[in-house]
């Protein structure tokens, strides 16, 4: 089939090698009664196995030539085509008890995640693939130097399991990087209860922001050294070697202290 060159703006890597689809399939062992959104189905590689198996599937792609031509070429009532980006899509317009999969375009990745995660309740799980470095950053330990704020985001609202490396190769055209496969599993209140997104994500991004400082010394005009002290966290650590759980306690405490102030946690 005839779907034209793959376009440079819209990051387009297509996934092609009939052994990599066939485990990606295998990893997410897709039901007969699932409803599967896909992100960025390009040519249909991933979607025609998935349309076997689930009882409906719900693609999202930018690409108006590429949605036309999945539209004509898959005709079947179990699928639905949305033109668009997924960055403004509402996923809430699909329903609940959705699981997710996609090839996410390296270019848009991070943001893309937290898009879907804000909707993450709706999701049972999510499969995506990503850049090899991006999925270290997002399954690496406290203390390493790949641990930072995507790290810290993620563990607060979802666990994440890296589940394959895919070679450049199995695209076409050759990303100049290798891919990982990995499953985000929605599970908010795993490390505590975030009271408010924007304080935590406040932060943790001004955090990170002074990786190299002593804690109280990046969060400084956010809360003190004592306040540190009574929220059991050591004010002389450094940013990357607290968990999840720590943010989180710090966040809340922010965020009960200027809870009558807006702009505070903006």
């Amino acid at each position: 089939m005839n779907y034209g060159r793959p376009r440079k703006r819209f990051g387009q890597h297509f996934l092609h090698d009939p052994t990599t689809l066939a485990r990606l399939v295998a990893c997410m062992s897709p039901a007969p009664t699932d409803h599967f959104v896909e992100i960025g189905p390009g040519r249909g590689a991933l979607t025609r196995p998935l349309l076997e198996k689930v009882a409906r599937l719900d693609v999202i792609e930018v690409d108006r030539d590429l949605a036309a031509r999945l539209q004509k070429d898959l005709s079947d009532p179990r699928l639905q085509v949305h033109i668009g980006d997924a960055l403004r899509f509402d996923f809430a317009t699909l329903g609940d008890e959705l699981r997710l999969a996609g090839n996410l375009p390296y270019n848009i990745s991070t943001p893309l995640l937290f898009h879907l995660l804000g909707f993450g309740p709706l999701f049972r799980d999510l499969h995506v693939m990503l850049q090899k470095e991006v999925v270290d950053r997002m399954v690496a330990p406290p203390g390493g130097r790949t641990y930072g704020r995507l790290t810290v985001a993620l563990a607060a609202r979802c666990r994440v399991e890296r589940l394959l490396v895919i070679r450049a190769g199995a695209f076409t055209p050759p990303p100049k990087v290798d891919s990982a496969f990995v499953r985000l599993i929605p599970e908010p209140g795993r490390h505590g209860t975030i009271d408010s997104a924007k304080a935590f994500d406040r932060v943790v991004t001004q955090a990170f922001s002074m990786r190299r400082k002593r804690l109280a010394n990046a969060l400084k005009g956010l809360i003190s050294e004592a306040e540190l002290g009574e929220l059991r966290v050591d004010p002389d650590c450094r940013p990357q070697t607290l968990d999840a759980a720590a943010y989180i306690r710090i966040a809340n405490h922010y965020a009960a202290r200027h809870a009558d102030d807006d702009n505070a946690v903006e």
